[in-house]
């Protein structure tokens, strides 16, 4: 019989669009009782009446993962309508486009407090239920939290601040029975890249990659699934990713030079 997370309560922040919508989607209709976070309240209710309408099983909650009480309270959502959390996904993210010469320093502090502070303050709140439940922490992270991206400063460096949270989360509870998983997407085609930060903390507003050649956010949601279910405690998701960690072990001035040369090939990109 095919495992799904059928019966499972997850949480999932940033699930108003992209992964985090695809992943609310597909688990409810496995079966899941999703608990969706966003910051945009009208596209949550809307999602959450689809899933419900289609006889699923969801609730959603406005949340800023900036905010810890915000976080406490998303956490409380979803023990008062299910009675616990199996898994809690860390799904809230912005990215960036820049160079470090002239990129706002504002644009960094806001990259950390979403990325690597949101993920922080909702596991604080969800911990003790996963304890229970031994259910799964989860992280979506980047191939930028595997190797430096450029003119990705402030991502990769949240993403890597998130991989080295959640290590540790998993280490001291190693005896707990806790499941943490980090899952690296490739190139998504998803609204992050249409609101990533600029050098001034504006929105670039248009992507630079095609979007036929991205992952589509559904696949990447049924491969975060199969990582939960399976346990496993790095998720790649594509020949990018699993390139980079294992070039990255035994020639990492190569994968430096290769890095640069794909992204200062982007259109308009920041590179002089």
């Amino acid at each position: 019989m095919k495992r799904t997370l059928k019966d499972k309560v997850v949480v999932i922040t940033g699930a108003s669009s992209g992964i985090g919508r695809a992943m609310a989607e597909v688990y409810a209709s496995e079966g899941a009782k999703v608990v969706l976070a966003a910051r945009n309240a009208g596209q949550l209710e809307e999602i959450t009446s689809a899933i419900t309408a289609a006889g699923g099983s969801a609730v959603w909650c406005q949340t800023d993962v900036v905010s810890e009480d915000e976080c406490r309270r998303l956490t409380e959502t979803a023990v008062e309508a299910f009675g616990g959390i199996d898994v809690m996904i860390c799904n809230a993210g912005i990215s960036m486009r820049a160079l470090f010469d002239d990129v706002d320093l504002k644009v960094l502090h806001r990259l950390m407090d979403v990325n690597f502070w949101g993920t922080v303050n909702c596991t604080k709140y969800a911990l003790p239920w996963l304890q229970k439940s031994h259910g799964s922490l989860v992280g979506i992270s980047s191939v930028a939290g595997l190797h430096g991206l450029p003119g990705r400063t402030g991502y990769s460096a949240s993403k890597f601040a998130m991989t080295g949270f959640l290590e540790t989360v998993r280490i001291e509870n190693l005896k707990k029975g806790l499941h943490v998983m980090v899952a690296c997407p490739g190139f998504t085609a998803s609204n992050v890249r249409f609101a990533a930060l600029t050098a001034d903390g504006s929105q670039q507003g248009a992507t630079p990659r095609k979007e036929e050649k991205m992952m589509t956010p559904e696949e990447v949601a049924r491969i975060v699934e199969r990582g939960i279910l399976r346990r496993k405690r790095l998720c790649l998701m594509e020949a990018e990713g699993r390139a980079t960690h294992f070039v990255k072990k035994f020639a990492p001035a190569f994968l430096d030079r290769m890095f640069y040369l794909v992204m200062s090939r982007e259109p308009d990109s920041p590179f002089k």
